[in-house]
C-alpha cells in the first residue's frame, strides 16, 4: 500500500492511497487548484474520493472534483451539509460496504460535531492489505482485525491543551470542544492497546494541532508503544 499525505491539519486534509491497481483520495480539504498541483496535475488518475465529513478542511474540493469525473463517496448528512450534487456524488451508509476498483470499503460511524461523520476501513484483497482511516473523532467504538496500516488522528495531548489554556493561547471553550470532537494522543494509545496490531506495518499520525501537539514526542510515544513504523503527516 502506498500512502501519500498531500495535506494534514486544521488548514486542510487530503491523502492518496494506492495498491498499484486503484488510487483513492481520502478527504479533499484543500482548494482544487492546490489539490491539482499536489497531484502533479493528474487528477484523472484518481478512481474515487472518500470524504469523512462536511467541515471544509476535509470537503473543500469535493464538488470541484466531480468536474473531473471523480466519484465522491460520503454520507447523506455530509452531502446535504456541503450541498453536493450531481451524478458523481455517491451516498454511502455506515456498516454497508461498497467497492471502488480493487478496494472494498466499509464506512463506520465516528464521534464528531458534524452530521453523519464517517471513518473508513479499506481492504485490498489483491494485496491482502487492510487500512483503517479515521479522523476528527474523540474515540472509536469499533475494533478491526487484520489491519496492516493505520491512518488515525492524533490531534493533541491533554497536558498540552491544559498548558495552552493556562497560557492564554486558546480559550477554555475551544479546549472543551477539542476534547469532545478530536482524538488525543492518550485516547489513540488506548485504542492501539485494544487493537490487534500483529499484522500492522505502518501507523500514520494525522491532523496534529498546531498549538497542542508535539510531533516528535507523539511519534516517539507511538513507536515505543507499538514497535511499528510511525509517520507524522
Amino acid at each position: 500500500m502506498r500512502i501519500i499525505a498531500l495535506a494534514s491539519g486544521s488548514s486542510g486534509n487530503a491523502y492518496v492511497i494506492s495498491n498499484g491497481q486503484t488510487k483513492l483520495l481520502l478527504d479533499a480539504g484543500i482548494p482544487i487548484r492546490k489539490l491539482q498541483k499536489k497531484c502533479e496535475f493528474n487528477l484523472i488518475g484518481i478512481d474515487g474520493c472518500l470524504v469523512t465529513h462536511c467541515h471544509k478542511d476535509h470537503s473543500a474540493a469535493a464538488q470541484a472534483l466531480t468536474r473531473y469525473g471523480i466519484d465522491i463517496y460520503t454520507s447523506s448528512g455530509t452531502i446535504q451539509a456541503c450541498d453536493l450534487s450531481g451524478q458523481h456524488i455517491k451516498p454511502v451508509k455506515a456498516k454497508q460496504s461498497f467497492s471502488v476498483g480493487s478496494f472494498v470499503i466499509l464506512p463506520f460511524e465516528v464521534q464528531h460535531d458534524a452530521p453523519e461523520p464517517l471513518g473508513f476501513l479499506i481492504a485490498s484483497p489483491t494485496t491482502e492489505e487492510k487500512l483503517l482511516y479515521f479522523t476528527d473523532t474523540y474515540y472509536l467504538k469499533y475494533n478491526f482485525n487484520g489491519l496492516t496500516h493505520i491512518m488515525g488522528e492524533c490531534n493533541y495531548s491533554i497536558p498540552l491543551v491544559r498548558k495552552s489554556v493556562q497560557n492564554g493561547q486558546i480559550p477554555e471553550a475551544l479546549a472543551k470542544r477539542l476534547i469532545k470532537s478530536h482524538m488525543s494522543l492518550e485516547h489513540f494509545k488506548e485504542y492501539l492497546q485494544a487493537t490487534d496490531l500483529s499484522k500492522v506495518r505502518q501507523i500514520y499520525l494525522l491532523h496534529l494541532s498546531e498549538n497542542n501537539s508535539n510531533s516528535s514526542l507523539f511519534k516517539q510515544e507511538i513507536q515505543k508503544l507499538t514497535g511499528k513504523e510511525v509517520y507524522v503527516c
